[in-house]
């Protein structure tokens, strides 16, 4: 089990070092939300969960999703971040705040189809290009918002990316970057339409390289973990 003390100071910590990011990107402080990647935590955290102080957990399962919920009873708030299978949409939608993942126009359908009134979904980009990755490639991104925009009234709010894992978070950048290049042409081509106010990239490895870049969600799990048992064993 987590030590919620420990956890509340570790979720301190790293929230003043992404304001700090923020700022050093030239943005305000809290510009940029923590997102818990609950696919490290079992629902037999969320109490601890709830009283450090977590607010949004990014869950990758529906199933992983229903047994935090069931326990949270309300006191926790969903974001989807993995890949959706779509037949499990309706299921879906009405306990998340946001999905993070949309990578294909049939998904995007299937949201648009069970949701009631417009959606706002952020698009997986693969920024690397990587065969092994999900997502929409950079060079058909401007085609596959043509296509939702024409086929679904959902709302597109931002894109998502997971550069290549390498243990230099340096070696992101350029990926953070390029993502946030694509949302500020996206953005002025689709003004009044879609916002693309949202970017959310970085994790463990590299989220303070994504808040300078400019993210405004990231997906932080195994590292914060790793810091809270440090903390903890310090106090033993």
């Amino acid at each position: 089990m987590i030590d919620p003390s420990c956890l509340a100071q570790v979720l301190a910590e790293t929230r003043v070092l992404l304001d700090e990011a923020a700022v050093r990107g030239g943005r305000a402080p809290g510009a940029v939300e923590l997102v818990i990647a609950g696919k490290y935590l079992p629902a037999e955290d969320v109490p601890a969960l709830v009283e450090a102080g977590v607010d949004v957990i990014g869950e990758n399962r529906l199933q992983d999703l229903l047994a935090k919920e069931a326990v949270a009873a309300g006191r926790l708030t969903f974001d989807f971040i993995g890949h959706i299978q779509r037949r499990k949409v309706r299921d879906l939608l009405p306990r998340v705040r946001l999905i993070h993942s949309l990578d294909s126009l049939r998904l995007a359908e299937e949201i648009a189809a069970r949701s009631e009134g417009p959606t706002r979904v952020l698009v997986e980009v693969n920024v690397a290009e990587e065969p092994t990755k999900g997502g929409i490639v950079p060079p058909q991104l401007r085609a596959f918002v043509d296509e939702v925009s024409a086929r679904t009234d959902l709302v597109i709010g931002g894109l998502m990316a997971m550069p290549p894992s390498h243990s230099d978070a340096e070696m992101s950048r350029p990926h953070f970057a390029a993502v946030r290049r694509l949302a500020d042409d996206l953005a002025r081509e689709w003004d009044g339409r879609h916002d693309f106010r949202d970017l959310s990239m970085g994790t463990s490895q590299d989220f303070l390289v994504a808040a300078e870049e400019g993210a405004t969600k990231v997906r932080v799990g195994r590292g914060l973990l790793e810091r809270v048992q440090k903390t903890t064993q310090g106090l033993l």
